[in-house]
């Protein structure tokens, strides 16, 4: 990948020898909507990190249920991702890609050294860890704290936020696999909203208002 490329796309990262390093032991990969990039049981052999597009990031339990963790966008990568490769351990989440994607796969076996050799590597490390360990406490609260009509409409502004759309292409089904309930109880609650013309429904697509965010906060 050319350095100024990846310069562009990894703002906070402006060590030239380690952007120079990227280029040169990254491994630039495409992935299509829907495409799954990890899956639970594998073994992390790469760091990714985010040039385009987006990566969903969901926790799988054992009857095969999802719940959705967070999102991943350009210059961003994945803590748990980082974790399993320290550790060696397989990978414990899901990472699909939302929409069309572009990922620089680092190998695992450079991040330790970078570690230890880029200081930028170390803060980008760092702060990819605390960022991360934020969403999920977030993610935790929801499911702890939060009812499942809170629960959608925080889910709802979250994904119109990261596709910067009102157009959700996505069923009900797809939408209690990520918040870990069932499409009967999605359903009920989008009808409600639909009532409330904060939403419309179509087939496998939600239109969502403009002011949907402030509609919720009053």
């Amino acid at each position: 990948m050319e350095l100024e490329d990846l310069r562009d796309r990894l703002p906070a990262i402006t060590d030239t020898r380690l952007l120079e390093a990227l280029a040169r032991e990254g491994k630039v990969m495409d992935f299509e909507p829907n495409q799954a990039i990890m899956e639970p049981g594998q073994f992390v052999r790469m760091v990714p990190i985010v040039l385009e597009g987006a990566i969903k990031v969901l926790r799988t339990d054992e009857d095969g249920r999802e719940l959705f963790l967070y999102y991943l966008e350009p210059g961003e990568t994945c803590a748990l991702s980082l974790t399993c490769c320290s550790a060696n351990r397989p990978s414990e989440i899901r990472a699909v890609a939302e929409d069309k994607t572009r990922i620089l796969a680092v190998p695992v076996q450079l991040h330790e050294q970078w570690v230890d050799t880029y200081k930028q590597w170390k803060d980008y490390v760092s702060s990819t860890y605390q960022h991360r360990f934020q969403e999920m406490l977030v993610a935790l609260d929801a499911v702890a704290f939060k009812r499942m009509d809170e629960r959608l409409m925080r889910y709802i502004v979250t994904k119109m936020k990261q596709l910067r759309a009102n157009e959700l292409h996505t069923t009900h089904q797809e939408i209690a696999n990520e918040l870990g309930t069932s499409r009967e109880v999605i359903s009920r609650l989008l009808k409600q909203l639909e009532k409330k013309r904060w939403i419309e429904l179509g087939r496998n697509v939600i239109y969502v208002r403009d002011d949907f965010e402030e509609l919720i906060s009053k």
